[in-house]
């Protein structure tokens, strides 16, 4: 086993199903996110973000989505220094342009950008939420339940903040150019590699990316043009 989780397959294997488990995490992630756009009055997004607050099985699973992303960021910068040692030289300088789209040959660069949009989303929203807190985070009644009023806090943060929003924007293309590539690639490492099969999940994966993008993005444009 631990053969396996050092050599360069190993680490792809982990790749991929962390890359998975994340993906089904964000689709979650963006349809509760959505809530916010569909509700002025707070109370959709407030109920969702307060199921995902006191679930008990959300709960259970938040160490082991901070467990996945601390996985597939460490093991794709163990994976890019082995790549990056293991090619030789004229093999940088080759055009790739015809071989391979762009966002696959920086799949890094595109990681580490999406890193850093996520450290901005943890410090403005979770951090706060689950430590910190804010004054804009004062309890409400919704249909007899008291919560946090989380859709006071982001809905103040984009409609006080241009840059932000903007940010956010950017975030949302980077992430589904990084899924772009990650949703199919994932599937090819855990053996569906066959033509039909990667013709069908290059697709798919495609669809998914563009979805993704353009719900996180819509979110603060909502935002921009209607506040």
């Amino acid at each position: 086993m631990s053969n396996f989780l050092t050599a360069s397959i190993g680490r792809k294997f982990i790749m991929s199903i962390s890359g998975i488990f994340l993906m089904m995490f964000i689709c979650v992630h963006l349809g509760i996110n959505l809530l916010l756009i569909f509700d002025d009055s707070g109370d959709l997004f407030n109920l969702g973000a307060h199921f995902m607050a006191t679930n008990p099985m959300i709960k259970v699973m938040e160490p082991v989505l901070g467990l996945g992303f601390m996985v597939h960021i460490i093991w794709s910068c163990i994976l890019t220094l082995q790549n990056m040692k293991a090619r030789p030289v004229s093999y940088a300088k080759t055009n790739q342009s015809d071989s391979s789209t762009w966002a696959s040959r920086n799949m890094f660069v595109l990681g580490a950008l999406i890193f850093v949009f996520l450290v901005a989303h943890i410090m403005n929203f979770f951090w706060k939420i689950k430590f910190t807190g804010d004054p804009l985070l004062a309890h409400v009644m919704i249909n007899g339940v008291e919560m946090e009023n989380a859709y006071a806090l982001v809905a103040t943060f984009f409609k006080e903040s241009v840059i932000y929003c903007i940010v956010y924007i950017l975030g949302g293309i980077l992430l589904g150019l990084h899924l772009g590539h990650g949703f199919w690639s994932s599937f090819q490492t855990l053996g569906f590699a066959n033509k039909i099969w990667l013709k069908r999940l290059q697709i798919i994966g495609k669809i998914y990316a563009f979805v993704v993008a353009i719900g996180f993005a819509i979110i603060p444009l909502y935002f921009l043009i209607k506040f």
